[in-house]
């Protein structure tokens, strides 16, 4: 037996309390490197009945080989005689096993080298399982991090146990990262590489949204009010559509709050983003009426409402063309996505001097919603949230002045 002494145990509990390492595993490791460290000393790959036994009271370790009680014995390295089997232990019977110590004279350096190799190569293995088990966990969530350098345009956060990648194109346009900061990141994805899990984390995602919406407001995280669908366009402007399970509870109220604090804060962590609120419909023609807000909108024709394509034509007024498509198609392009409808959007003079309603292939079903019920709607929606927005005005509104707006819903 080779005495080792207690600083090994004392390194195992560290580690467990450092980096969560067990010392169960840091001693298989050591036993592990013992029997390999045997396996060269005899110059033998393979090695049947070998183990390596550690005794925790004594703090010794010991190779030993594991032989049955025979009478007569034929195969050396797997038997022993009942003879010598009691001098090793004496109430030993035949046909029962007994260990047999192998431990090599002057074994000790041998094996310290070995088990280093063995137990630094474990240890890495167990840091980066543990590491993939509890990012796989976070994947698809927001967590915290600081922000450690920018490398190549991409950058580097630290999130706890290991430090993940923000690329390019996860990150705001025009957002500066300074290191040292702290930043709420969504754990986008985590990649299993021959060291420590590559973590991918984006500070763009729609659903970092989400997550600060359900954080946020209570209505969202106990499943009063819903969100249906996200669409963004990270540093610039995000419509989130909602709805309510519960009459007597107002879905947008519920997301701006009390004199637009709730929309403030979130508002606040997303550096001033705009943020459109948009109720959610059943109603297509509803649904895409609030999804282009703040325009106001003359028709809504759906042209095709299949499980192949899902179109709509728009009619709103000369002067609202701009406000509905937004700037560089903004506005339109986010409804588009919030909705999943391809919208098609003319002025009423553009309208006017075209074939109307559009011919489609799927011009059999078509539904037509006429200006007047199309007022109906717009009517319904502003008696529910109680305010009205100037459109001009809003066209132009950045993130403080969205919360004083909507700070009015509740006066």
């Amino acid at each position: 037996m080779i005495k080792i002494g207690t600083a090994l145990f004392e390194a195992c509990e560290e580690l467990e309390r450092e980096k969560g390492i067990s010392k169960d595993v840091i001693i298989a490791s050591l036993c592990d490197a013992m029997v390999t460290a045997y396996k060269k000393h005899i110059k033998q790959k393979e090695v049947p009945n070998v183990e390596a036994i550690l005794d925790e009271q004594t703090g010794e370790i010991g190779v030993f080989r594991t032989k049955s009680v025979v009478k007569k014995v034929e195969d050396p390295d797997l038997e022993i005689s009942l003879k010598d089997a009691k001098e090793i232990d004496e109430e030993v019977e035949l046909e029962d096993e007994v260990k047999i110590e192998v431990t090599p004279e002057n074994f000790g350096r041998i094996a310290a080298q070995s088990a280093k190799q063995v137990i630094t190569q474990r240890i890495r293995e167990a840091e980066r399982k543990l590491v993939l088990d509890e990012f796989m966990e976070k994947k698809g969530t927001l967590t915290t991090g600081i922000i450690q350098r920018v490398e190549n345009r991409n950058v580097i956060v630290n999130i706890g146990k290991t430090d993940a990648i923000m690329p390019q194109k996860e990150q705001i346009p025009g957002e500066y990262y300074k290191p040292g900061n702290r930043i709420r990141v969504f754990v986008l994805n985590v990649k299993e590489t021959s060291r420590l899990p590559q973590v991918i984390v984006s500070h763009a995602h729609a659903e970092i949204v989400r997550e600060l919406f359900e954080l946020e407001v209570p209505e969202i995280e106990d499943g009063i009010v819903e969100i249906k669908s996200i669409s963004r366009e990270a540093g610039y402007r995000t419509k989130i559509a909602v709805t309510s399970n519960d009459p007597d509870v107002d879905s947008v109220g519920a997301c701006i709050g009390p004199r637009g604090s709730r929309i403030q804060t979130i508002i606040g962590e997303l550096k001033n983003e705009k943020i459109d609120i948009v109720r959610y419909s059943d109603n297509p023609v509803e649904y895409i009426v609030n999804a282009l807000s703040p325009a106001r909108i003359v028709s809504v024709d759906i042209l095709a409402d299949d499980e192949y394509s899902k179109e709509a034509f728009v009619i709103v007024p000369d002067d609202q063309l701009s406000l509905a498509i937004g700037r560089d198609g903004q506005n339109v392009r986010l409804a588009h996505k919030l909705t999943g409808w391809k919208i098609d959007i003319k002025s009423e003079t553009q309208a006017s001097k075209m074939e109307y309603p559009p011919q489609t292939q799927h011009s059999d079903d078509v539904e037509e919603t006429s200006e007047d019920e199309v007022d109906e709607i717009a009517e319904e929606i502003r008696e529910q949230e109680e305010y009205a927005v100037d459109e001009e005005d809003m066209a132009n509104i950045e993130g403080d002045e969205i919360s004083q707006e909507q700070e009015s819903i509740e006066e």
